[in-house]
């Protein structure tokens, strides 16, 4: 696997990371996700200098992941309920098609 050097820009700034090739698209594509996070802090005025922006845009990109989280684990174990209903039905189907059938 070889690695390069890709450069971004994150507000202004460039930024020199070394990746697997097969990696670039997605650094590419995370560093502007990162930087369009970075420029909506900064442009709501609230938050000055570029640590405090870094910091906050950390905090709601980590915010977002912890909820897409939670909300894939709520969809896992609705569809494991489901499929423990359907395998439960299948189960007394048989059971019931077996006892008729002896």
């Amino acid at each position: 696997m070889s690695i390069e050097t890709v450069t971004v820009q994150i507000l202004e700034k460039e930024y020199r990371i070394s990746c697997p090739a097969d990696e670039r698209a997605n650094l590419e594509s995370t560093a502007r996700y990162l930087d369009g996070k970075m420029r909506e802090i900064r442009g709501s005025g609230k938050v000055i200098g570029a640590d405090r922006v870094a910091v906050m845009a950390a905090l709601n990109i980590t915010h977002e992941l912890l909820h897409r989280q939670d909300d894939v684990s709520l969809e896992v174990s609705s569809t494991r309920e489901r499929v423990r209903d359907l395998l439960d039905r299948v189960d007394r189907a048989l059971i019931t098609e077996h006892d008729t059938t002896a």
